[in-house]
């Protein structure tokens, strides 16, 4: 089962080296446990922020001898400046496409966020890396469900209507129902919390 973690955003609270190396060092020690991606998420930084962040993030994960891979959350400009691995795109209308992505940097790991079959199918059309699908049991902000779980059933069928493309279910998914997920065909699972609890 593949591992795909994501930052929590919360970093632009505290802002500063420490907090900076704080997430690197958390990083590092997933990298170190084996995770298979790694998601720069903190969307409300500044580009140079974020690019100093991921920089940090980059290094800490490539001492720790891993074959994680970094990514950063929508931004290509950022993510080519300091040389991630790829990018996560919203799959939202206006934003990147998979195919403005591959135009400028080919090989780029590019995963999508989708919410339905037809934003899978666009997905898998327009040569995305990966999908991320849900949310399978639900989301969660400070502890208050504000969206309902899709389920399994819609999980498999995302699995399968995706075809090669890795599916990795999002959305409340943990330890206790992570292997419930690969059983209905994902090939892993991403999570904010399971990775960096607060």
């Amino acid at each position: 089962m593949q591992r795909y973690a994501i930052t929590d955003g919360r970093l632009w609270f505290s802002p500063g080296r420490d907090a900076n190396e704080r997430l690197a060092k958390a990083c590092a020690e997933l990298a170190a446990d084996g995770v298979d991606f790694i998601l720069v998420r903190e969307k409300k930084l500044a580009p140079g922020e974020l690019a100093g962040v991921c920089r940090l993030v980059l290094e800490a994960v490539r001492a720790a001898g891993s074959a994680t891979k970094v990514l950063v959350a929508q931004r290509l400009d950022v993510a080519i400046a300091v040389g991630a691995d790829g990018v996560h795109l919203s799959g939202q209308q206006g934003e990147l496409t998979v195919a403005q992505v591959r135009a400028l940097k080919p090989e780029a790991f590019v995963s999508v966020s989708c919410h339905t079959l037809a934003d899978v199918r666009q997905a898998r059309a327009g040569g995305a890396s990966a999908v991320l699908f849900g949310p399978v049991f639900g989301k969660r902000v400070d502890g208050v469900e504000v969206t309902e779980g899709v389920g399994l059933e819609a999980l498999r069928e995302a699995c399968e209507t995706a075809g090669e493309v890795p599916v990795f279910a999002l959305g409340g998914v943990g330890e206790r129902n992570a292997a419930s997920c690969v059983d209905v065909g994902a090939s892993g699972i991403a999570a904010i919390r399971m990775f960096f609890p607060c």
